[in-house]
């Protein structure tokens, strides 16, 4: 088993240690760790500017030269809104990062909270949503994007144009990049992972072949959450798993 996204303390939403999330990979049966700290760089984000690189590497090469050989630390980040801070994202990238999840969960000063959703319907926000995905994939700078459809996590439902899906996926892949399935939604009390099989068979469909595996878990006991299923998905729709090591693709 693998978990190629985890936040931990460095994170703004997140208490969890690096070290008991290896501790619980042990017991889990958990092979791959990839801690992938949110960096925010939106000011309406409570997390604006919270993450350290320096303090997250300092604490992260202690982890690694102390970690039980069975268990692989690697280090990421997920970067939101990729295509706004492309100079801050050349930057921080001069760090050994491993992995690099590029996502949307901002649209200008609007998240999909509840007040967000009063004034707009799911169709209308993703609709917004759907534009800022597609700048930020050609734009690129990063390996795999995350929870493709996020609003998802809160309206509870889907919206999409399949020929703006299309593009999307065609200039994904241009850029040599994958997606990941994120499995928080299961959490969260839904049906389908982000994406679910509709849209990982339209991304099979446009030439895409791989996939990263992620629990998006800000706790420890989330490790590794519902990987089986989103691992059974994957193949059923004809999918490769892969992890990032040092920005290379691995297949599984």
């Amino acid at each position: 088993m693998r978990d190629m996204h985890v936040h931990t303390e460095f994170s703004c939403d997140s208490d969890a240690k690096m070290e008991d999330y290896i501790e619980k990979a042990k017991a889990s049966g958990i092979g791959t760790i990839c801690f992938t700290d949110h960096v925010d760089l939106n000011t309406n984000d409570y997390g604006y500017n919270y993450y350290s690189a320096d303090r997250f590497w300092e604490r992260f090469n202690e982890i690694k030269y102390n970690a039980d050989m069975l268990i692989e630390p690697l280090a990421g980040i997920e970067f939101g809104e990729p295509h706004l801070y492309e100079k801050n994202l050349k930057e921080l990238t001069k760090y050994p990062y491993d992995f690099v999840i590029g996502s949307i969960h901002w649209i200008g000063d609007m998240f999909p909270c509840q007040k967000v959703r009063e004034q707009y319907s799911a169709k209308e926000f993703y609709t917004l949503y759907w534009k800022e995905v597609l700048k930020t994939v050609q734009t690129g700078g990063f390996d795999a994007l995350g929870h493709i459809d996020f609003p998802k996590r809160y309206y509870g439902e889907i919206y999409y144009e399949e020929a703006v899906i299309n593009e999307i996926f065609r200039n994904l892949l241009e850029k040599d990049l994958v997606i990941e399935i994120n499995t928080s939604s299961l959490r969260k009390g839904h049906a389908q992972t982000m994406p679910g099989k509709e849209l990982l068979e339209i991304y099979k469909a446009n030439g895409g072949k791989y996939v990263t595996i992620g629990s998006d878990a800000h706790v420890v006991e989330d490790i590794g959450a519902d990987y089986e299923t989103a691992k059974s998905m994957l193949e059923e729709v004809g999918l490769q798993e892969v992890i990032y090591r040092q920005r290379k693709r691995q297949i599984i």
